[in-house]
Formats: structure tokens, sequence, C-alpha cells
């Protein structure tokens, strides 16, 4: 089907790069369009974020983020954050691929340790590849672009920087697709779909060699058991607030031993009694002084302190009828 412009005369129309048509009307979002249509709109005048967000309908912030995401695929001039070079047509110089080919056994065998060192990729090594580049690993890459529909389909449409963290993931880290895409739906479960916080698990999975469907479904599970154990210790301390990270380790610790929460929670009761506030360490403290008495549960506690009041009681009034009987001896003998 054929198209033609309505345009009147040609003093209405601006040029747009060729480039933006060629490779970035797939991976580039709405609002980064937008934002690049109305800065050639303007023919080089200097815009500031807030007219282009009155302009565009998105958000000043949006705006800002648009315009370091064309600067950074050189459409845009790096000169002034708001211009484009006027009457010129940018095209992307050609890029070699920044990610280093997977090498053989029998490559790593011949390679002496010093030069393996030197050509290695950091593991925790970050390029900001662009969207030419990216573009290029999905057409290259079934695995990539698989794993990217996948994200899509969890996260909605990805961004620049969802789309270098995934590719990050996959090629430097090692994890496999379907590690990243169960990694993925966590973090959706729980809200937390930064991009930061999802490398910082990935790292952590990458070093533990939790890099199988089942090892991440069982870490998932683990992860899921930690953040609702925290979630009722919160509860049950009246907490407002996350717990610092001084207070999860102790929270992990009291798991790993197997406090259950009903003990938890008596000492707790146990440490407003005796300092009027929420004191983790106070807290500790009474629970492993507990467990090293074989205390445990609620219980065993108020079993031993029925005891120890018994005893208690016991002992004191064994004193008072030691102390009437020598005050009858006193009292005789001075008779």
């Amino acid at each position: 089907m054929n198209f033609k412009t309505n345009s009147g005369i040609w003093g209405t129309m601006f040029g747009v790069p060729c480039i933006v048509a060629d490779n970035f009307l797939k991976l580039a979002t709405g609002e980064q369009l937008k934002v690049l249509l109305y800065i050639l709109r303007c023919s080089g005048r200097d815009c500031t974020d807030e007219e282009i967000a009155l302009n565009t309908g998105v958000s000043p912030q949006q705006a800002a983020d648009a315009v370091m995401f064309w600067q950074q695929v050189n459409v845009l001039s790096p000169d002034s954050a708001q211009t484009l070079r006027n009457n010129s047509i940018m095209t992307a110089a050609p890029v070699q691929n920044t990610v280093p080919p997977a090498a053989s056994p029998s490559d790593s065998v011949q390679k002496a340790p010093a030069e393996e060192k030197k050509t290695a990729p950091q593991p925790r090594q970050k390029q900001n590849l662009t969207p030419s580049e990216i573009s290029k690993l999905m057409k290259d890459s079934d695995d990539i672009s698989e794993l990217f529909k996948t994200a899509e389909s969890i996260l909605g449409t990805l961004t620049h920087i969802q789309q270098n963290s995934l590719i990050w993931m996959y090629t430097y880290l090692g994890l496999k697709k379907e590690v990243i895409i169960t990694l993925l739906a966590y973090c959706v479960s729980i809200e937390k779909t930064n991009p930061g916080y999802i490398e910082k698990i990935a790292c952590d999975w990458s070093e533990n060699e939790i890099n199988t469907l089942n090892a991440a479904q069982e870490e998932v599970s683990r992860m899921s058991g930690s953040r609702e154990y925290v979630t009722q210790i919160m509860r049950s301390f009246e907490m407002k607030r996350r717990p610092t990270a001084k207070q999860m380790d102790i929270i992990a610790q009291w798991k790993t031993i197997g406090f259950n929460l009903e003990l938890i929670h008596y000492a707790y009761e146990k440490t407003i009694e005796q300092i009027d506030k929420l004191s983790f360490e106070y807290i500790n403290k009474i629970l492993l002084s507990w467990r090293d008495s074989g205390y445990t549960s609620v219980k065993d506690v108020k079993n031993a302190e029925s005891d120890y009041k018994k005893r208690k009681k016991s002992d004191a009034r064994a004193s008072d009828d030691d102390f009437d009987v020598d005050k009858y001896k006193i009292f005789i003998n001075n008779f």
C-alpha cells in the first residue's frame, strides 16, 4: 500500500534521521520517539525539559531520560542536551560487537595464564550497548530474542537500561535464559523490578552457581520463605519500617537456628517489660539464653518461670522460718 504525505508546502515538513527509522522504531519507547520528534520540529532551538513535557504529554523526568537516550546512541549531538545539528542527516557509525565470543575448551588450554587474565571478561563489568548492537544480538541469538520476548510479557515494554541488563546477565554472568526469567517473575511478585535490585540477585546467583531451573526455583522458594518470615516478625514487633541490615542478619540467624515465631514474640514481650523499647540485640540475648537452657517453646519457658517462682517462694518461706527460730532462741537465752 502506498502513502502520500499531506504536507501542503515543504516548509511545513522537517527531517528525521534515517537511523531512527532503520534501527529505533522497535527499540525506542513511545515517549523517547515523541521527545525526539518534538526536538527535530524545533529546528535546532534549545528546548527545556519542561517545554518538551508540556508539548509531548510526557513528564519532565521522562523528557530528560529520553534526551539522554538519544545522546547515548549518537542521534542527538553531545554538544547540547536539547539540540540537533541543523540541516544534517546523522547516520550511525559501524560498531563492532562488544560481546566477546565464548572461548572453546582448547583455547583456554593453549592460552598462558597471564594472557587469559587479560582477555577474560570481568563478571561484574557491565557495558552499555547501543540499540543497534542490541538489535544485532537479537538477530544473531535465538536465546536473547526469546529472553526479550518473555521478559516483555513479565515486565512490559523493555527500556534501554533493562535490555542492557538482560544481556549482561545472560552474556557476562552466564545465567541461562530460564534462570533469568525465573528471577524476573520473582522480582515482579515482590514488586521490586528496579534493574539494580535484579542485577544484585543475579550476581549472587552467578557466584553461588544457581544456574539451573530447579536450583533457581528452590532459591526463589527459600527467598520467599525468608521474606515471609521477616514480614511476620515485623508484624509481631509492630514495626512500620523494614529492618536494617544488622537487624536482618539477626533475623536470618533466628531462622537458621529454628526459633518459632511464638517464642520470638514472647522474647519481644519480655524485652518491652524490661527496657520498654524494641531491641533486636536484647531479644537475641534472651532467645540464645533460652536455647542454651534447652527451652524450645513458650510452654517450656513458662514452665521454667513457674518452677523458679515456686522455688523462690519456698526459699523465702524457709528463710523466714529460720529467722523466727533464731529470734526465739535469742529470746530464750536472754531470759
